[in-house]
């Protein structure tokens, strides 16, 4: 049973290592990270590359194990703590279990690449429903276009794209399609490693209002990984700032940023623009039908 109470995601003292091999000895990718994502919150992941921040997005989206998010999450464990989502203890979590079956398909995950992993073989409305008939084949096909419809339309893309395939859109176009996709099944909890990777400048914005609009109107809670503060800044309630492994810094932004303790928290603080702020969230939740499941209650 996934709890509904609580916190979406508690992290107590986790740490995570690459397994070694015969020549190299295991690798400290996450070492004793703690922290809390309340229900309906969006909490940013900042860092630089190699700071474990995508790892730790990884366990919290329960990818570790599994090779689902290609060869080196079939590498990484859990090998310190606790890590506690949706009200489920994922570190001894069986991969094949119908536990953690359950547990996925309360979580939408957004890995980094993908917008690239999108199969050439389907339209864009089958790419975004796939997730619907892996979980039911039988699911209404009617209901299952409106899902995507207005999912398509959520991610600011024409509705007369649907039929396109895949192949032909552009990076941004690829990307949003991939977003819709993490959130056909209305999950409880979004895990997304750069939304924004990869897509031109002139469409970042577009991406990620997207995402935070469909966030204030659906009221899921969030984990979203980042490398720039100000569209972390303009996305997020709260910000954990990682570095070599370790949780340097976390926070509002403001408590984060404004007086700086760490050495990476106060280069960060250095070229952080603060002039973009988030917009206040709304309690509206959208009416779109959630595939294959049942109400699990409201959220604080």
């Amino acid at each position: 049973m996934i709890g509904v109470d609580g916190p979406a995601v508690v992290a107590d003292d986790v740490s995570i290592e690459y397994r070694g091999t015969a020549s190299h000895r295991p690798v400290r990718a996450v070492d004793g990270v703690s922290l809390t994502v309340r229900q309906g919150e969006i909490l940013a992941l900042l860092g630089q590359s190699g700071s474990g921040k995508s790892t730790f997005a990884a366990a919290v989206a329960a990818q570790l194990g599994s090779g689902q998010d290609g060869e080196a999450s079939a590498r990484r464990r859990i090998v310190g703590g606790e890590l506690t989502v949706l009200g489920q203890g994922v570190r001894r979590l069986p991969v094949h279990s119908r536990r953690r079956t359950r547990l996925l398909g309360s979580i939408g995950y957004l890995s980094q690449d993908a917008a690239d992993r999108l199969s050439p073989d389907l339209t864009v409305g089958e790419a975004i429903a796939e997730p619907i008939y892996a979980r039911d084949r039988r699911f209404d096909r009617r209901a299952a276009g409106l899902m995507v419809a207005r999912l398509v339309d959520a991610v600011h893309l024409p509705l007369g794209i649907m039929r396109a395939a895949t192949w032909e859109l552009s990076s941004g176009q690829r990307q949003r399609v991939a977003l819709a996709r993490s959130l056909v099944l209305e999950p409880r909890l979004l895990v997304a490693d750069e939304p924004a990777r990869g897509v031109d400048v002139l469409v970042r914005q577009s991406v990620l209002e997207a995402l935070a609009t469909l966030q204030r109107n659906r009221q899921f809670s969030a984990v979203v990984v980042s490398s720039e503060v100000r569209e972390a800044r303009a996305l997020a309630d709260r910000v954990a700032v990682m570095n070599e492994g370790r949780l340097v810094g976390l926070g509002t932004f403001d408590e984060v940023f404004d007086a700086p303790v760490d050495p990476y928290v106060k280069v960060l603080a250095a070229t952080a623009a603060r002039t973009t702020k988030r917009a206040a969230p709304t309690a509206r939740r959208s009416s779109t039908p959630r595939a294959g499941a049942t109400p699990t209650g409201g959220v604080q």
